[in-house]
């Protein structure tokens, strides 16, 4: 990429692009609550990772336009493993457990700091982490303790403010800037943050043109189907 193009911006080619990608079939195809149950290293992966009711499975769906494809526990916390998705056979999608949910024990919460870690330092095909954030509310200390894990696994993060919609354009413009000074202080972060909504579909097509960006001129040989 030229220096002088904005990483922020995307061409329309680059938007049909993501938009074809995401149009790939797409299907669950591992699930894995152990290390030692993780699918064979493959293609390109990316993986999003949150806080419970962040809203993740809701970005999935809204990314792959399928209603069903990622489903949210009734009960936060309640979902230990890493699913995989095979989209069209080019990029595996990993939904991560999500974290912070207040009711689990600190023996389950250090369990799965263990677990995340280890899958991040032991996936040289994960491109990219989507680290995603509810932009209503303020950022956690789980947020910040998930940071400074990915900074140790040396794994590039980038932040997806979720649920955008709900905010003014002054109160997110002031969120932005927020969590950019506390990714500056982060370094494995990726220095631009999406800003989306799965409801009205704010910033979905730019999130899918990042996405194809990310994983084009990768080989897609070997994915599981």
């Amino acid at each position: 990429m030229s220096q002088k193009e904005d990483p922020t911006v995307f061409t329309e080619e680059q938007v049909e692009e993501g938009r074809l990608l995401f149009a790939s079939e797409c299907e669950f195809f591992f699930g894995a609550q152990k290390l030692d149950q993780l699918p064979p290293l493959a293609g390109p992966e990316v993986a999003f990772a949150g806080r419970s009711n962040v809203g993740k499975s809701s970005l999935i769906n809204a990314l792959t336009g399928r209603n069903r494809l990622a489903r949210a526990s009734s009960e936060p916390g309640r979902t230990k493993q890493l699913n995989f998705f095979n989209l069209g056979g080019r990029l595996a999608l990993v939904d991560m457990p999500g974290y912070g949910f207040a009711k689990a024990a600190k023996s389950v919460k250090e369990e799965w700091q263990t677990m995340m870690f280890a899958y991040l330092r032991g996936r040289p095909t994960l491109a990219r982490v989507f680290l995603l954030l509810d932009s209503r509310i303020e950022l956690k200390q789980a947020d910040r303790d998930v940071m400074v894990m990915l900074d140790r696994a040396a794994v590039l993060f980038q932040v997806v403010l979720t649920k955008a919609d709900s905010m003014g354009p002054n109160k997110l413009k002031a969120k932005i800037a927020e969590v950019e000074a506390v990714l500056s202080k982060h370094a494995a972060a990726y220095p631009h943050i999406a800003t989306t909504s799965s409801e009205t579909g704010l910033g979905i097509e730019t999130l899918r043109a990042e996405i194809a960006r990310l994983i084009a001129g990768a080989a897609p040989e070997g994915m599981q189907g």
